[in-house]
C-alpha cells in the first residue's frame, strides 16, 4: 500500500470515530441536564444505535454494494448526518431531539461498514495491515473525549450548568462535514456485487448463516452474545451521567482510558487466546463486565476514585476478550461461503437485538432507582455474572486456532 493511501485511510478512520466519540459518550448527560429527559427517554435515544445497526445491512446490501462507490456513499451519508447533528444541537426538547438522533444513527451505522470496505479494498494483506489503520479510529475517539474535558471543559459542572454540552453536537457536525468532503477524495472503491445479481433478504441480514445454530456450542455462544449486550448497554447509556453526577472531574476525558486499554488488551489477546482457548478467553471477558459494574457500584469521586478508574480501564478487557474473540470464533466456525453472513448475523444479534433490549432495560432500571447508582449498577453486574455462569456450564470446551 502506498504511504499516501495509508495516510488517507488513517485520517478517514480518525474522523469516523472522532465524530462518534464527540457526542455519544456525553449523550446521556446532555439529555438529562439540557433536555430534562427521563431514564426511559435516555434509553430510547441510545437504542437508536440498535435500530441503525438493524437497518444498516439494507443500506449497504441494496445500495452501496450494488450501485455506487463506497467512498461516495460514505461522503453523502456524513454530509447528510452533519445536518441532522446540527439540528440535534438546536433541539429544545426530547420530542424534537429524538427524530433527529434516530435519523442520524440510521445514516451513521452503515458508515462503519463502509470505512472497512474502503480500507480492505486497498489492502493486499488485511490481516496485517488493517489493525494499523483501525487504531487511528480509537485515537480519534480518545481525542474527542480529551477535547471535551480538558480543552473545552464542556462536561464540567459550570459547563453543564450553562448548557455547553450542546457544543459536542456542533463539533461532531463540523467533523462530519470535513469527513464528508474528504471521502470524495478517498481511493476508488467500486460496487462489489453485480447490479443484476438477485437480492436476497436472508443474505443481507446474514440469515444464510443460521445453519451454524445447529451446532450446540455456537448456539450457546450466539445466545450468550445477545444476553451479554444487555448489561453492556448500561455502560453506554449510564456511565457518563453517573461519573458526572457523583462529581468525578473531567469524566469524559477519563472515560477515554477505556479506549486506551482496548489497544493494550488487543496485544495480549493472541497470547491468552492461544494458551487458554476460546472458552476461558470469553469467560474472562464476561467476568470483567460483572467486576467493572461492582467497582462502579462501590466507587466514589473521593477515596474510591481508583475503583472508578479501574472500572473504566476494564473496558478493553471486556470488549476485546468477548467481542474480538467472538468474531474470531465465528470466523473459524463458518464455512468460506458464509463468513460474511455469519459476522453479519452476530453483529445484528449484538449491536442490534441485544443492545436494543439492553437500552430498554437500562432505562427502566434507571427510572426505578433515580439517583441510586449503587442499585443501578448492581443489576447489570448480577446479570453479567449470571450469563457467565450459564455459559461456563453449558459451553463444552472447544479450542480453535488464533489467526493473525
Amino acid at each position: 500500500m502506498k504511504q499516501s493511501v495509508r495516510i488517507q485511510l488513517s485520517m478517514m478512520m480518525f474522523l469516523q470515530f472522532f465524530v462518534w466519540g464527540a457526542w455519544f459518550v456525553t449523550l446521556g448527560t446532555f439529555l438529562g441536564s439540557n433536555l430534562s429527559a427521563t431514564g426511559g427517554q435516555i434509553g430510547a435515544a441510545f437504542s437508536t444505535q440498535s435500530w441503525g445497526a438493524i437497518i444498516a445491512p439494507f443500506i449497504i446490501g441494496l445500495i452501496a454494494d450494488r450501485y455506487f462507490n463506497a467512498e461516495r456513499i460514505l461522503g453523502i451519508l456524513h454530509l447528510a448526518g452533519a445536518g441532522l447533528m446540527y439540528m440535534m444541537a438546536m433541539a429544545d426538547g426530547f420530542g424534537a431531539f429524538y427524530p433527529y438522533v434516530l435519523g442520524y444513527m440510521i445514516l451513521y451505522m452503515p458508515t462503519l461498514a463502509l470505512v472497512n470496505s474502503v480500507s480492505f479494498h486497498q489492502m493486499k494483506d488485511p490481516a496485517k495491515e488493517f489493525s494499523l489503520i483501525r487504531v487511528f479510529g480509537t485515537i480519534g475517539w480518545i481525542v474527542a473525549g480529551l477535547l471535551i474535558s480538558y480543552v473545552f471543559h464542556w462536561d464540567s459542572e459550570s459547563g453543564i450548568a450553562t448548557g455547553a454540552l450542546k457544543n459536542t453536537f456542533i463539533m461532531a457536525s463540523i467533523a462530519s462535514v470535513v469527513l464528508g468532503i474528504f471521502s470524495f477524495f478517498l481511493p476508488s472503491t467500486p460496487p462489489s456485487v453485480p447490479k443484476d445479481q438477485k437480492v436476497s433478504i436472508s443474505l443481507l441480514l446474514g440469515f444464510d448463516a443460521l445453519k451454524l445454530l445447529a451446532n450446540r456450542n455456537f448456539l450457546i455462544f450466539f445466545i450468550s452474545s445477545v444476553l451479554i449486550c444487555i448489561p453492556l448497554a448500561f455502560y453506554y447509556s449510564n456511565a457518563n451521567p453517573f461519573l458526572v453526577d457523583i462529581g468525578l472531574a473531567n469524566a469524559t476525558g477519563k472515560m477515554t482510558i477505556g479506549q486506551m486499554s482496548e489497544v493494550v488488551f488487543m496485544l495480549f489477546l493472541p497470547v491468552f487466546f492461544k494458551k487458554y482457548g476460546f472458552k476461558k478467553t470469553i469467560l474472562v471477558g464476561m467476568l470483567a463486565w460483572a467486576v467493572r459494574y461492582v467497582l462502579f457500584a462501590y466507587g466514589d469521586a473521593g477515596s474510591g476514585a481508583f475503583m472508578l478508574i479501574l472500572g473504566i480501564a476494564l473496558h478493553g478487557l471486556c470488549y476485546d476478550f468477548f467481542f474480538v474473540s467472538g468474531q474470531i470464533y465465528t470466523d473459524a466456525k463458518a464455512g468460506s461461503h458464509i463468513k460474511s453472513a455469519a459476522q453479519g448475523m452476530i453483529t445484528l444479534a449484538t449491536y442490534g437485538v441485544g443492545m436494543l433490549i439492553g437500552f430498554w432495560v437500562a432505562g427502566i432500571i434507571t427510572e426505578m432507582y433515580p439517583g441510586n447508582w449503587q442499585m443501578i449498577w448492581l443489576y447489570p453486574a448480577g446479570f453479567a455474572l449470571g450469563v457467565m455462569l450459564a455459559f461456563m456450564i453449558a459451553f463444552k470446551n472447544e479450542d480453535i486456532a488464533f489467526k493473525q
